[in-house]
């Protein structure tokens, strides 16, 4: 296993005017030798030719947040991240690595969650190398590599977790927050091999799958209909229960058993109801 070990080169600046030096005297030992035809003056000519070509074979160039690997015959020599013109042995290959953050925006997927539930899921990953070494050498294709393991991770969340439940559970839709952490999390223990930081992973898509959706659209309208309805009771039991309590505190009517059971009855109708009552009024005694 690889690790990046940074280096440091030679300033491109330095070697580029020597290599035009080489080829100004290379040309004048050439007309010298035509002149003079002189055989040793044409050989050093052709000489002096070859080694500025490779002295400017030697040349790159590190743009901002770049990296470039060195390579002499299949042999890792270090890791150039200073920006710049630079020369290194024209016999070493060059590989330039971006680190500028990526995004990965995944394509949905359908998979099951924990209940069984068929659902579609998708996310995005922001995500940068940090280790050119382990990035190019570990794997094979190290954005493939990023790509495929972040749809496993996505997949093995979906499938550790239900898609809906109580508050107090963990579910995809209602702790995205906490989710969101666990598949950063576990995409990181997958890509740390690659030399890759997850910058930030968040679900993008979330729902359930076309064949199941208007079921579990129904059973979700009528759990929050129960919700709301046994909101509305609890209300409803409170305010019949402070009214009693205000009508015996003040003595303003004296209720038998009954006529309590026959109030509590009416006044939980009108708060329950759902449709606006009707009033009627009693012009009788209490008891016609």
């Amino acid at each position: 296993m690889h690790t990046e070990k940074t280096i440091s080169t030679t300033s491109g600046w330095l070697m580029l005017p020597l290599a035009i030096l080489l080829f100004g005297g290379a040309v004048w030992l050439f007309v010298a030798a035509i002149n003079t035809e002189t055989v040793w003056k044409l050989l050093t000519s052709l000489g002096m030719i070859l080694v500025a070509v490779l002295t400017l074979t030697g040349l790159f160039i590190v743009n901002p947040k770049e990296a470039a690997v060195l390579l002499l015959f299949g042999a890792y020599k270090g890791t150039v991240k200073d920006n710049g013109f630079h020369w290194a042995n024209p016999f070493i290959r060059k590989i330039k690595i971006s680190q500028r953050a990526r995004n990965l925006n995944g394509e949905k997927i359908k998979v099951n969650d924990l209940s069984g539930n068929p659902i579609e899921i998708a996310a995005v990953v922001v995500w940068e190398i940090v280790d050119t070494a382990e990035a190019l050498f570990t794997v094979d294709d190290f954005e493939e590599y990023v790509e495929t393991q972040s749809e496993a991770a996505v997949r093995h969340l979906a499938s550790a977790y239900p898609y809906d439940g109580p508050e107090d559970m963990l579910t995809l839709r209602g702790t995205t927050e906490e989710i969101n952490e666990r598949l950063e999390k576990e995409l990181q223990e997958r890509l740390d091999r690659a030399g890759v930081n997850v910058i930030e992973a968040r679900l993008s898509h979330l729902a359930y799958a076309a064949e199941i959706a208007g079921a579990m659209l129904q059973r979700q309208q009528a759990s929050a209909v129960v919700a709301a309805r046994q909101l509305i009771v609890e209300g409803a039991v409170g305010m019949v229960e402070l009214a009693l309590q205000e009508l015996s505190a003040k003595s303003l009517v004296v209720l038998d058993e009954e006529r309590k059971a026959a109030m509590v009855s009416n006044l939980l109708v009108v708060l329950c109801s759902e449709h606006a009552t009707t009033p009627v009024i009693n012009t009788g005694s209490l008891y016609t």
